[in-house]
């Protein structure tokens, strides 16, 4: 009686054992599914960053080179149109 009491116990604890072990791998798996969705996304700061910068910097040189930046694509218009002759 004693040993099918043990024998009893022993596959509850392992059932119980193995369905804690699922419980936490599930969780794992949803906790790094997670994390890659994060790191996915980006960095929001980081883009708002550089694209910020990238604005000052074309606004910088068209304030400092505009005419000529505009006579250069006038010309090139031109000559693509072949209204320059």
């Amino acid at each position: 009686m004693r040993t099918s009491s043990l024998r009893r116990l022993r596959e509850a604890s392992s059932s119980a054992t193995q369905g804690l072990s699922a419980c936490l791998a599930l969780v794992m798996l949803r906790l790094t599914r997670r994390l890659q969705l994060r790191s996915e996304r980006g960095d929001v700061p980081g883009w708002v960053m550089v694209t910020l910068m990238s604005a000052l910097l074309v606004a910088a040189v068209y304030a400092v080179a505009g005419d000529a930046l505009v006579d250069m694509f006038d010309n090139a218009i031109k000559k693509v149109g072949g209204m320059d002759k």
